[in-house]
């Protein structure tokens, strides 16, 4: 057995351990190995503490632990499952990251982007909640500001907010990217606030406002059957369809069945049949995990062509 005055050189070390000399030459030289003292030709020395203090570095190394966290686990200012704790958590925001990384690499070979709007999409993607949440608000007050339009909706609208997780799958990130672009798109814009003025009008006039998701899901739900059996909206067949709609219209805007407000319907009607409307609201569906709902873009141009054809 050999005894406690024992001395090993870098060397001994490095045949003892199995690690490379310039390995643990720079681990002593950066102060996490010194030497227990120096022989006649001033080599370093080490003894069997320096040797388990060596395997010790060599482990916390190996699970990804940075010098400067060894050098305060060998100095007792962190134990080393505090380090590792510290360490692991570092280590799935890293995570994380890549795997956002790898979901808009993914995104960029279905879209065959370019250079330029593979840059655009690790931007857009980069952005903070914050970021994103001011994006979609800064749409909202684009299209709206200003307008005494459906109050309900606008407030609903801010309300929607995509929350992206740390770790998407790849249909959140195209849903993000194309939401994204979608509420930077001057066309959209303008499409929106169109209808947000024409809901002013509506209002100036007496007009009643608000979400009425119960008369949404009704009409969907009637319309939606009527598309199944194959009713042409121009036919006879439509017609009492026709009436039972605007007659729900009717009663929750506290209007008449007539012609007058049937042009009205067709031209709130047509004002709101916005594809990307809809759009904007799935791609907010799909980053937040909603459950997802038939389209209503089907329904309203059936209702359109319906009432066309039967304006009284």
């Amino acid at each position: 057995m050999l005894g406690m005055r024992e001395r090993y050189s870098i060397g001994d070390l490095a045949r003892r351990t199995g690690l490379p000399v310039r390995t643990i030459r720079f681990w002593s030289d950066a102060g996490l190995l010194p030497p227990t003292d120096r022989s006649p030709a001033n080599h370093r020395r080490y003894d069997l503490a320096a040797i388990a203090r060596l395997d010790l570095i060599r482990t916390l190394r190996e699970i990804g632990l940075d010098l400067a966290t060894i050098g305060r686990v060998l100095a007792d200012e962190l134990t080393v499952a505090e380090a590792a704790a510290r360490h692991a958590e570092a280590l799935d925001v890293q995570i994380r990251v890549l795997r956002t990384r790898a979901a808009v690499a993914r995104a960029v070979a279905r879209r065959g982007a370019d250079p330029e709007e593979m840059a655009l999409m690790h931007r857009i993607v980069r952005l903070s909640e914050a970021e994103r949440h001011r994006l979609i608000t800064d749409f909202v007050d684009r299209a709206f500001g200003g307008l005494d339009a459906n109050q309900d909706f606008v407030d609903w609208l801010r309300s929607t907010l995509p929350y992206l997780p740390d770790e998407p799958t790849d249909a959140q990130v195209d849903a993000w990217v194309e939401l994204a672009e979608l509420v930077r798109d001057e066309d959209f814009v303008a499409s929106v606030r169109r209808m947000a003025e024409h809901q002013a009008a509506e209002i100036a006039e007496g007009g009643r406002m608000g979400l009425h998701h119960k008369l949404t899901i009704e009409v969907r739900d009637l319309v939606g059957a009527a598309i199944g059996a194959g009713v042409e909206p121009t036919g006879p067949a439509a017609a009492d369809l026709v009436s039972d709609v605007v007659a729900r219209y009717a009663e929750t805007f506290g209007e008449a069945d007539t012609p007058a407000y049937r042009a009205k319907l067709v031209r709130r009607l047509r004002t709101a049949n916005d594809p990307r409307t809809e759009r904007y609201v799935r791609l907010i569906g799909i980053i937040n995990e909603w459950p997802e709902t038939p389209p209503l873009a089907p329904v309203f141009g059936w209702l359109i062509a319906a009432l066309e054809s039967h304006p009284e």
